[in-house]
């Protein structure tokens, strides 16, 4: 009887835990902000964000520079140092921290949270701090190898703009010979 009593035993145990097993797995957690925050912070990627718009800002205002010199051999130095300095202004106020603040519902969307620990892991280790660390340098080669190709796309928009312009510009009526102002006498 207790050999029957411990088989049984085994056999509920051996479903119990087949049974569990089959059960899906629960849902990762989801991130918090927090968790975000964190994943943020162990990035950089304020400091990240802010060299690469520095970096995309250089290169945007060395592209219309040259586009504009092509454009108009007319624009005077003095010109192009007031829209360098426009181009400047906008960037200094662009707003990083309320951009990071609306990236960070998708962050949690997308990201669970054993997603965001095991990322701050990975860029918490030396390999991850070396990705860091090289980033900007990598990107700003990456946006000075693709220089010339943008430049040659932004002049073909350009172009296109300037064709649209000026087909939709009102054509002159032709005029001919003006409307005699003598008005003869009605016949009776």
């Amino acid at each position: 009887m207790k050999k029957y009593f411990l088989l049984m035993n085994a056999l509920v145990l051996l479903a119990v835990s087949a049974g569990v097993a089959q059960q899906p797995a629960a849902p990762d957690s989801p991130s918090t902000r927090d968790d975000i925050l964190r994943l943020f912070d162990t990035m950089q990627i304020r400091q990240q964000m802010r060299l690469v718009m520095e970096s995309v800002a250089q290169q945007m205002k060395d592209m219309t520079r040259e586009t504009l010199k092509k454009r108009d051999a007319t624009i005077t130095d003095e010109q192009l140092v007031r829209f360098d300095s426009i181009a400047e202004e906008s960037m200094k106020d662009f707003p990083v921290d309320a951009m990071l603040d609306d990236m960070i519902p998708v962050y949690q969307k997308h990201l669970s949270k054993p997603d965001v620990d095991a990322m701050i892991v990975f860029y918490s280790s030396p390999t991850g701090q070396k990705l860091l660390r090289e980033m900007p340098a990598m990107t700003q080669e990456g946006m000075q190898a693709a220089y010339g190709r943008m430049q040659k796309q932004m002049d073909a928009t350009m172009q296109r703009i300037e064709r649209m312009v000026k087909e939709e510009q009102p054509k002159p009526k032709k005029t001919g010979p003006p409307p005699s102002k003598s008005k003869s006498p009605p016949k009776t």
